[in-house]
């Protein structure tokens, strides 16, 4: 038989045993609670490169990513986001230039999205598969199968709306980055934007571009331009090197840009630099910088 003594000590032994677990219930979830309150998002690499597979043109692209270099401090900002091509070439060259732009105030943060191809040898020579529309006649003198028109599919329905679910980008401040046959792309990318009547970008930076391709294919693009369905304000940067061929490079240029003047679009804003003594190989990177000054800065002429 139980003593009178041990059931008055279970009977002050019980309460206590109650209050302990109560204390250390409490003290649990104060701890989760403050660790709920500093829990952090992991931060995102200021570079990262994937692989990505387009159905329609049944080839890979290898896309690098730069974010701002603020991008994780400022959590609830949204970015502007520049689309490159030739990416295996001037990544290296944009990548640290933008960072340093935007360290010295002279260029807001962007989003640096280059599309590449898995080595440079390979981007030489596909980029005229992918840069080009329609396919070329003899007067070429060159053969390309002119799929430009599967590429921008690729980049505005495939790369552009992994971007968006990937990272805090800004969809109404895109601009498009080409040179040389990059530069007729971006052209090309406004014409196909405008007849299907999208808005993936708001500026479209063309260095040196091809323009003499496919007969001058593309001097049809001013008078697409100037349609009543062209609501938002479109951005054009043109450039070319005083020192490029005068007549299929340099002329085609000046042409187009009267075009554009003669014109007299509205909702679209363009700007020309003729570069003294830059040849076509000079032109891209510095191009580049003086678009985005331009489009992101407002430093229309």
């Amino acid at each position: 038989m139980i003593s009178l003594l041990k059931l008055k000590n279970r009977r002050l032994y019980l309460p206590l045993l109650n209050k302990i677990f109560v204390l250390l219930w409490c003290a649990f979830a104060i701890t989760a609670c403050s660790n709920i309150a500093h829990y952090q998002k992991p931060k995102i690499d200021l570079n990262s490169e994937f692989r990505m597979y387009s159905k329609e043109i049944k080839d890979s692209f290898y896309i690098s990513v730069q974010v701002p270099l603020e991008y994780n401090e400022q959590s609830k900002m949204r970015y502007p986001v520049v689309v490159l091509t030739d990416g295996n070439f001037y990544t290296p060259m944009l990548g640290p230039i933008l960072h340093q732009y935007e360290k010295g105030g002279l260029l807001p943060p962007l989003i640096l999205v280059s599309i590449g191809y898995k080595t440079f040898r390979q981007m030489d020579s596909l980029r005229v598969r992918d840069y080009l529309f329609p396919a070329s006649i003899p007067s070429d003198e060159m053969k390309a199968i002119g799929g430009g028109r599967k590429f921008y599919h690729f980049m505005t329905q495939e790369v552009l709306p992994k971007i968006d679910l990937s990272y805090r980008s800004d969809t109404n401040k895109r601009t498009l980055l080409g040179h040389s046959f990059g530069g007729y792309f971006s052209l090309l990318a406004l014409s196909e934007q405008v007849g299907n009547k999208r808005n993936d970008f708001a500026g479209f930076v063309a260095a040196s571009p091809t323009l003499w391709y496919n007969d001058f294919y593309l001097s049809r693009l001013p008078k697409e331009l100037n349609k009543p369905s062209i609501k938002d304000t479109l951005n054009i940067f043109l450039s070319v090197g005083e020192k490029e061929e005068p007549k299929w490079s340099v002329q085609p240029v000046k042409d187009f840009t009267k075009q554009l003047s003669d014109t007299h679009i509205k909702n679209v804003k363009y700007d020309l630099e003729i570069y003294s003594h830059l040849d076509h190989m000079d032109v891209g990177i510095i191009s580049f910088i003086r678009g985005l000054e331009i489009i992101y800065n407002n430093k229309q002429k």
